[in-house]
This record gives structure tokens, sequence and C-alpha cells, in this order.
């Protein structure tokens, strides 16, 4: 069988150790952190629903709490089995490469690096791959398995480590921190489970960008002479997606923006649930806020790191998306974001997302006013 062109063993060991530990991860602190995730999620899960209309459709979730290292193991499985439309293609042309053996280790290692970065910082991930039943093995020697994790594979993950290192850092209160994030992650569970065309399409979107993907090397000279242009116009190239974007043919990133534009409005709807139930039911929630939005917006080093991976682009998808549902809500009220549920095509597209009056007037133009799903408005919830 021909070999991966990643090296997915190799991946796995320098994502933990990347990861690191966070000290408190073996705290008297840690223990209880099962039993409140299982509690805030379940409340959320209520909340989410009554709030959004949007109730899942394949049984309540399951709260599964990991350290880093069993983070990042379940990760790599589910982008192992993401990729393996362009990985197949790219193993065929390794095969009789010289250079494959080198290939597949600097792959290994440059995927494991962002796995182990992006695990030093996440605190919650709603997990819709749904990963085939191997066991991943965590930092500590213990295994996750990630097709156990809820009903067919169904998970909302928290990394335990992190979010007691936040408790610490910013001396939030600890139930009530953890019933934040699971509001938000229990959103885009609902969002996945609650719309019955989300996920395929969504996924139908992945499958669309790797099946056009090139693994040709001379794709990357191509990749240079656009760069090099774009930085003669004074323009970033990394600005719009980072080496993902660069790399991207003109149909890919036709693609791009439509994955751009999803996760948009996802990540700021999310938000705007988050808070504006987390001002109601979380104690201290606005102070939450503006600190993980300083989080998101460091600078130095770090912040060039993530603009050249590209997850900048992740990061202003929160800030955008939440712009735009926060000014539909004020321009027609809680109920007027349903309409974005009720087909692909009345998602708002990339240009709408800042100018949502637009938006409004394009559903309501082709018969899709809000669906009026069931849940109360924001007014209503604080009575």
């Amino acid at each position: 069988m021909t070999p991966s062109p990643v090296d997915w063993d190799l991946a796995a060991r320098i994502a933990r150790r990347v990861a690191g530990r966070e000290p408190l991860e073996r705290s008297y602190h840690a223990r209880v952190l099962e039993r409140d995730f299982e509690l805030v999620t379940s409340e959320a899960e209520d909340l989410v629903a009554d709030f959004t209309g949007l109730r899942s459709a394949v049984g309540p979730a399951r709260a599964l709490v990991l350290d880093r290292g069993q983070w990042t193991a379940a990760n790599l499985v589910s982008f192992e089995r993401l990729l393996a439309p362009i990985t197949d293609r790219m193993a065929a042309k390794l095969a009789a490469s010289p250079a494959a053996g080198a290939a597949r280790k600097v792959a290994g290692a440059e995927i494991g690096m962002l796995v182990g970065m992006l695990a030093q910082r996440v605190l919650g991930q709603y997990d819709l791959l749904v990963p085939d039943e191997r066991s991943a093995s965590g930092a500590n020697g213990s295994s996750v398995t990630t097709a156990s994790a809820g009903a067919d594979g169904d998970a909302v993950y928290y990394v335990g480590p992190n979010v007691l290192g936040l408790e610490k850092r910013f001396a939030f209160r600890p139930r009530e921190f953890r019933r934040w994030i699971a509001l938000h992650e229990i959103t885009h569970r609902a969002q996945f489970t609650g719309v019955p065309w989300m996920r395929p399409y969504f996924l139908g979107l992945v499958d669309q960008s790797l099946a056009i993907a090139d693994p040709d090397p001379k794709r990357l000279v191509r990749a240079l002479e656009r760069a090099l242009s774009d930085l003669r116009r004074r323009r970033n190239p990394l600005d719009d997606g980072g080496l993902v974007s660069l790399f991207a043919s003109p149909d890919q990133r036709v693609v791009l923006d439509n994955v751009q534009a999803l996760m948009s409005m996802l990540e700021g709807h999310g938000n705007l649930v988050m808070d504006r139930l987390g001002a109601v039911h979380v104690h201290g929630q606005t102070r939450m806020s503006e600190a993980l939005r300083a989080r998101r917006e460091q600078g130095g080093l770090t912040r060039q790191i993530y603009k050249a991976l590209g997850l900048e682009m992740k990061m202003r998808q929160y800030e955008v998306g939440e712009r735009f549902c926060s000014q539909v809500v004020d321009l027609a009220g809680l109920r007027a974001l349903d309409a974005a549920w009720t087909s692909p095509e009345h998602l708002p597209t990339l240009d709408e997302f800042t100018a949502p009056e637009r938006w409004l007037a394009r559903v309501d133009s082709v018969g899709s006013t809000p669906a009026r799903l069931g849940g109360p408005g924001f007014d209503e919830l604080r009575r």
C-alpha cells in the first residue's frame, strides 16, 4: 500500500510536545470538571433550544472533557479522514519520488505544529466530523475513542487544562465560565443537528475544495507569482486566508469564499447567542467576553504565525459574523435570523455581511421571511 504523504505518527508526537501541559491539569480542581460540564451542557441545551428554536434531532449532547494530548489525538484522527481525498492523490504522485520520505516528515511536522498550537488555546469544540472507531492516545497515556463520544460519534469537547488556566488567570467563577463556554459549543451543535441540511452542506463544501485541489508542485511557482504581484501593490498576500488561500486556484477561491461566509454566520450566531443568553444566565459574562476578545486580538509573532496559517481569518469570522447578526437583530428582531436556516441559498454572502439590510431584503423578496422556529425574543427572555 502506498504510504500517506503525511507522517501522521510524527504529527501526533509533535502535536503533543507543542501542546505541552497546563500545571493545573493534575490539581484537585480538574476532578470536578467532568461533573460540571455534564451539568452546564445539559443546561445549555435547554437554554439554546428555547432561545434559537433550533433543537437537535439526534438526542442530547454528551460532554467530553479532554486534556491537550487527547484533544490533539482526536483532531488528528478527524484531520486524517478529512484530508484523505487529497492525500490519496498526493501519495500516488509522490510514490516514485526520492524525496517522498522527507516530504512525509515535513508535512507531518507542519500539521503537528499547527494542531499543537491550537491545543494550547482551544476551550471547547463541537466535533461534527464523526471520526471512525480508532482510539486516540492522550498525552498522559489515556485514550479517547472518538466514535463512542455520543450518538453517531457526536460529541462536545472541553479542553479542561485550558479552561482551568483561564479561570485562574482572570479569577472567573468556575461554574459560570463553564456555563458560558457550553452555551457557545451547544449553539454550534444546534446549528448542525437542528438544521437538517447544515452538516451535508458544510462537508460538501469541504469535499469540493479538496476535490479540485491540485497537488502538483508547479502550483507553488504560480502561487509565489501571485504573492509577488500582491506585494508590488502593497497588499499582504496572506490577508485573505493565509497559505491555504495563497495556493488556491480561482475555482477553489470561490469555494473558500462560501466556506468563509458559512463559518462567519455560524461563529457570529454562536457568539450572539452565547453573549445574550450569558447576559441573563452567566454572572460576570461581560468581563469574560472582554477577556476572550482581547485574547483573540493578541499581537506580535503569534499573530503573524496565525495569519500565515489562515487562523486569523477565523478570528475575523467571529467579529464580522457577530456584527452582522447583531445588526440584523437591531433592524428586524431576533427571529429575522431564522431565515438563514431555511436553505443554503438564504445564507448571507460575504458582501452582505457588511450590508445586512441587503440580506434582509433578499430573503424577504424570495419569500424567506423568518421561519419562526419558536424561540423567544431577547426581551421576552429577560421577562
